[in-house]
């Protein structure tokens, strides 16, 4: 190879294109790349068998709106103010997002579908100097077109997808806003899962607040035939979002950018699918917070490598693309880069714990909030207020989350660890929750 050749392909490398594909309510489990043999995911596969997917990744905060702001700024909802579905981004924070830390580095920038900061389509400026409004049935298309175009420099580009949120209107009986998917006979459906019944000592205010929105959790009555149909219809609708991220994936490879772009897969939260007889998002179970992140990049990333490690999917999107794209990152970062890990250098001194933050922002359920605290091996969550408020799992032996062990005097010790935790974490970032009383 020519010594231009090489310069030119180090530019590249040190400036790749970058994509980010995100979806709606999708948990970490819900890929055949993650062992599920209850759907098929290609596109997904294919990120995973080229770059490394890490399988204890988190949300920032279940809930649309407070993730998407964690993930486009490197801070947490209390930090960012965005804590609820209605809040708006604050202006300070617009210089300090993605869309123009890209932009001021050159990128062309181009967002796509799903913005919800609050509006579902982008309204203002934030660095994107071109949007595509949202709807999964032209996300692809127009994203597709963006990049086949010839370009004399890199690209930022987001495409956030709306399913398989679309699980929300089925469950409320309402029409599906992006097309129907094949029902199937009951005994075609997937089974209930074993962690379907309700725990003992369970959280109070997880049920309070089920009660309280029938809208949101219009589950009372439901059959356990009918929980078996949608979680069928769930996963129907994760393969229907899947085959439009292949047609980026086809985009890319057909254009010949696959070694020169960074592609990061993941969710701004995930659903229940039944476990503990819970839709939706919102609580603090794994099949609610837990979801799929991929960092791939040919040539760069570890192919096929799976990651064990402790990852924010709100606060360390933006160090981890800045860091990979040579792109100086804001300070006061709530996040860190997952460049090390990405590249095969190993976790070096990547946090040991991540945090959770939630809340049900209804002035009919005052003071709704808690937060999550998981280690290597356990997972600490408080509410506000109600019985039993506290849940201590060993995510080892009980995956599940059917035994809570804050309710075990053996397990003291732990527990009064991961209170200490999640005390610190809270003085650290200036967390308000440290107002709860983390005793009674």
């Amino acid at each position: 190879m020519p010594p231009e050749d090489d310069d030119m392909t180090e530019v590249r490398r040190s400036r790749p294109n970058v994509l980010v594909i995100l979806t709606d309510q999708q948990f970490a489990g819900a890929m055949s790349c993650a062992g599920n043999p209850d759907l098929s995911t290609p596109a997904m596969d294919a990120l995973a068998s080229a770059g490394v997917r890490f399988q204890n990744a988190y949300c920032a905060q279940p809930l649309c709106s407070p993730s998407r702001a964690s993930m486009m700024t490197g801070l947490m909802p209390h930090q960012t103010g965005v804590t609820g579905n209605a809040a708006a981004m604050d202006d300070t924070l617009r210089k300090r997002q993605l869309g123009y830390l890209f932009a001021d580095a050159g990128y062309d920038c181009a967002y796509g579908g799903k913005w919800h900061l609050p509006d579902y389509d982008m309204v203002g400026d934030y660095g994107f100097g071109r949007v595509f409004g949202f709807g999964d049935d032209h996300l692809a298309d127009d994203c597709v077109a963006f990049i086949r175009e010839a370009r004399d420099r890199p690209f930022f580009l987001v495409a956030a997808f709306d399913n398989p949120h679309n699980i929300c209107e089925w469950a409320r009986n309402e029409p599906l806003p992006w097309g129907d998917v094949p029902d199937a006979a009951t005994d075609e459906c997937p089974t209930l899962p074993a962690n379907f019944p309700i725990a003992p000592y369970e959280p109070e205010l997880i049920r309070i607040a089920q009660a309280q929105f029938p809208r949101w959790y219009p589950v009372a009555g439901w059959s356990d035939d009918h929980w078996r149909h949608y979680r069928h219809t769930y996963y129907r609708l994760c393969e229907k979002v899947d085959a439009e991220i292949g047609r980026l994936l086809d985009a890319v490879r057909t254009a010949g950018l696959e070694e020169d772009t960074l592609i990061l897969f993941s969710s701004d939260h995930g659903d229940g699918m039944g476990a503990h007889r819970w839709n939706q998002k919102w609580t603090l179970y794994e099949e609610s917070v837990r979801v799929p992140f991929i960092v791939s990049w040919k040539g760069v990333t570890t192919p096929g490598a799976v990651s064990g490690d402790l990852v924010s999917a709100g606060a360390d999107v933006l160090p981890t693309l800045c860091d990979l794209a040579g792109i100086d990152a804001p300070d006061g970062l709530a996040g860190a880069s997952l460049r090390d890990v990405c590249e095969g250098r190993g976790s070096g001194a990547r946090p040991d714990q991540v945090v959770v933050e939630t809340r049900w922002d209804s002035p009919v359920l005052p003071h709704a909030y808690g937060r999550m605290l998981r280690t290597r091996r356990y997972k600490y969550a408080v509410y506000a207020w109600g019985r039993n408020r506290e849940q201590l799992f060993d995510l080892e032996t009980d995956p599940g989350e059917m035994v809570n062990l804050a309710q075990d005097a053996r397990h003291g010790m732990v527990l009064d660890e991961h209170r200490s935790r999640l005390a610190g974490w809270c003085d650290r970032t200036g967390d308000d929750f440290l107002r709860v009383r983390l005793r009674g």
